[in-house]
């Protein structure tokens, strides 16, 4: 273990107080990732671990570093504010984009579909008019020809006789 730390330059630092670090600079302050370097007092303590942002008591917010020494925390938040937020934002308009598009699309399939519904509709009304056209056609040349059992043609044929 101790090799591990030789290999980062942190040798000795890893079990040592963040408060042995005060008064030196905020690099080797930070070196160690749970430490919070503080400018007002060059104090460097322990993050604060059960609070998410250490209070004002400890150190102002624009007076505090963690991490690296040229972001104030202040500044850190925001960044990692902005960036969800950017995140969070573009997700939101890809998912109102994507169900628009799919809203869009679908009505267009059923508008295309209704059309063709009633293409369908008209072409079985026109089938059924030829084919009642074609009937009365064909009734007219069998009744015409006798072919037919009228007892008011004329020309129907005496089957009696």
């Amino acid at each position: 273990m101790a090799l591990a730390f030789e290999e980062c330059g942190l040798e000795g630092e890893a079990g040592a107080a963040c408060s042995e670090f005060s008064q030196r600079s905020c690099e080797e302050c930070l070196k160690n990732v749970s430490c919070l370097w503080c400018y007002t007092n060059n104090t460097c303590i322990d993050y604060p671990v059960r609070s998410i942002l250490p209070s004002s008591s400890l150190c102002s917010l624009s007076n505090a570093r963690w991490g690296v020494c040229w972001i104030n925390f202040e500044a850190l938040i925001i960044a990692i504010a902005v960036v969800a937020g950017l995140i969070l934002l573009s997700v939101a308009v890809c998912c109102c984009y994507c169900c628009y598009c799919r809203r869009r699309s679908r009505s267009s399939t059923d508008e295309e579909e209704e059309r063709l519904a009633q293409k369908r509709e008209e072409q079985r009304l026109q089938s059924l008019q030829r084919k009642h056209e074609r009937k009365q056609k064909h009734d007219k040349i069998c009744k015409k020809y006798g072919l037919r059992q009228d007892s008011d043609n004329p020309y129907s044929r005496f089957e009696n006789e």
